[in-house]
């Protein structure tokens, strides 16, 4: 249910470059189409969803870090950010290259500078843990060592640690219940973590057009196998752990707030490799975290940057201006991210209950933000109004269905699945369903008379105009065109690299005049097809066919599917691995033959051999 939003910005990834090739960020692209009170709105739910999504790897990280530590989870809270921030801000590009390598493209980060992303050193690092905890759950462990074992000790923990709701309350069936409530949550949770974080935007834009959809389409199926690979060994062997005298808290099993606040891995980390288990798993901890914390710090920055200062402050602030005003961005973000997370521990609540409850905040605005992109007709007052109704209707559902269900509104009812599902499928769907309502019933779209608002909107979108010659009151269509004083749309002329309006960022404007034009309408069909299709082949069989076939069927594991489960799912960590971070090394292979001829020129030289030509330097500095 997490994957298939990663699959569907492949569309979105596509729409950026075809129609906002000059955006920095995605409430650039609203204030362009629909004007300030959109871009507020989107502003407010892209800084809530970056600030829910840290909470989420802070809190849950500095909790696992605190049990497996006993450091004070407030300090972790502060620790975590605050480094990540540092590391960031005082690192730049050397950072940069530390932790990322092997791309053939390159991108834009929110302190402005030249980056080399795809696969991060901190993702080999993880897959390292991940195929040492594999390993031994499967093959080496003298506690499990193979599928087989696995699956007796699974049955021994259904008779002893039944699940209510599972057929005959097994660990073997993949009929549950309250896992398929949770999977709803998740899913309206999912277009909130992805189509509303800067992140993901941001590498959108970034990326090369001919490459955008292919990443992510490679992003969601590498995805995919950590939560698929990961849970199965470490989520149920904890569970055929727990009557392990290694077990942490041998003989009682993990209680549910330590599994809301996801201990399981760790405890069964600890039961297998004792010691050297808890600091692999913090060592994996810290690498997700770091990576993943670092990616919303820069989103975060950037919205700050370009949405608030640069758009409400100072319009025409320097290169120089803006690459500090990321810095402060990133160190408020941290901040903030910091005292919020201990602000969450003291009242009690976990990734879990954070995870829950996501998409009642800002799922209603999710899907209006991909329809500004996607749906042409998407009107003005239908992208304002959309996410503010979703979110009290969200709100309302929520309150209400805890208070009937559970007799009260506390942590723990708030946090119950059944309840959090009525408020986050509220909030999705009644976000989604005003779009088009309101669309249809105010069609109306924003237009303005303002030659600096024209300028900016021309700019985002690759267009190249005139501004001085705009006759007042010309208009802006969504589409890029621009309307006469009569509104009949004229086409608008045609991307001019040489006529490039600067944005007040020669950083960034230098670099994106290289990728500054639409893409080919040709190659926007043939990628829309690709996704489209991908997108379908994925719904129609992960989502519908095998969850649901074995959900309707009430099937429980014979050993022999259970091993074939074990195996699909292990192989797709291989695959992860393979896009991750074999695939960047061969997609690369002539980038890195040129570097590595610099590299070996310049130690040549160092040492008195013979000084390479003058091409040879170039290539080298280069």
């Amino acid at each position: 249910m997490g994957t298939f939003q990663i699959l569907l910005f492949a569309l979105i990834a596509i729409k950026i470059k075809a129609n906002a090739p000059g955006a920095h960020t995605f409430p650039e692209i609203v204030l362009a189409r629909h004007g300030r009170v959109a871009h507020i709105t989107y502003l407010f739910n892209g800084l809530a969803t970056n600030l829910l999504v840290g909470a989420c790897l802070v809190l849950g990280g500095s909790q696992v870090v605190a049990a497996v530590t006993g450091m004070s989870v407030y300090a972790a809270c502060f620790l975590i950010p605050l480094v990540v921030a540092a590391y960031v801000i005082a690192g730049g590009l050397r950072s940069t290259f530390i932790a990322d390598y092997a791309s053939s493209q390159s991108t834009i980060d929110a302190n402005q500078e030249l980056t080399i992303p795809a696969i991060q050193v901190h993702t080999v690092v993880l897959f390292v843990a991940i195929f040492v905890f594999g390993f031994l759950v499967y093959a080496t462990s003298d506690l499990v060592g193979s599928p087989s074992k696995l699956y007796d000790l699974l049955e021994h923990a259904s008779k002893n640690m039944p699940i209510p709701g599972n057929v005959d309350e097994s660990y073997l069936s993949f009929r549950s219940v309250e896992g398929l409530v949770f999977a709803i949550d998740l899913f309206a949770a999912g277009f909130s973590t992805v189509w509303l974080d800067q992140a993901y935007w941001q590498r959108a834009i970034a990326s090369k057009p001919e490459t955008s959809v292919r990443a992510y389409l490679l992003g969601g199926i590498a995805w995919y196998g950590i939560p698929f690979g990961f849970a199965t060994a470490m989520g149920l062997g904890c569970a055929a752990l727990t009557d392990n005298p290694r077990f942490p808290t041998y003989p009682n099993p993990l209680s549910a707030a330590q599994n809301g606040a996801g201990l399981s891995s760790p405890a069964t980390a600890i039961t297998l490799l004792g010691q050297g288990g808890a600091v692999l798993m913090l060592v994996l901890l810290f690498m997700a975290v770091t990576s993943s914390t670092s990616a919303e710090l820069i989103a975060v920055s950037s919205l700050l940057t370009f949405d608030v200062y640069k758009t409400y402050v100072k319009p025409d602030a320097s290169s120089a201006r803006l690459v500090q005003i990321s810095h402060y961005g990133i160190c408020i973000y941290a901040l903030v991210l910091a005292a919020f997370c201990s602000i969450l521990n003291a009242v009690g609540l976990n990734l879990t209950w954070l995870l829950t409850i996501l998409a009642i905040i800002v799922g209603g605005a999710s899907i209006p933000v991909g329809l500004i992109l996607l749906w042409k007709r998407m009107s003005t007052i239908a992208a304002v109004a959309s996410p503010w109704i979703g979110l009290v209707c969200g709100l309302i559902a929520w309150f209400i269905t805890t208070w009937k269900r559970s007799g009260s509104i506390t942590v723990e009812t708030s946090g119950n699945t059944i309840n959090a599902v009525a408020g986050n499928v509220t909030s999705w769907g009644v976000g989604f369903l005003m779009s088009g309502v309101l669309t249809l019933a105010f069609p109306a779209k924003f237009a303005s008379t303002d030659p600096k608002h024209i300028e900016r909107s021309n700019n985002i979108q690759g267009i190249s105009v005139n501004v001085s010659a705009v006759d007042s009151p010309a208009e802006l269509a969504t589409d890029g065109e621009k309307r006469s004083p009569g509104g009949a749309a004229q086409p608008a002329s045609a991307p001019e690299p040489e006529s490039y309006v600067p944005t007040g960022n020669d950083i960034v404007d230098f670099l994106e005049r290289k990728n500054m034009e639409p893409m080919d309408p040709v190659a926007v069909k043939k990628a829309e097809r690709l996704a489209i299709g991908a997108n379908l082949v994925f719904f129609f069989i992960a989502i519908i066919l095998v969850p649901f076939t074995l959900f309707g069927s009430r099937y429980i594991y014979s050993k022999a599917f259970f091993t074939g489960w074990v195996v699909v799912s292990f192989f797709w960590v291989w695959c992860s691995m393979t896009i991750c971070v074999i695939y960047p090394i061969v997609e690369s292979t002539g980038a890195l033959k040129e570097v590595s001829i610099g590299i070996w020129n310049d130690f040549r030289a160092l040492f008195g051999g013979k000084k390479p030509k003058a091409a040879e330097t170039t290539q080298s500095a280069a």
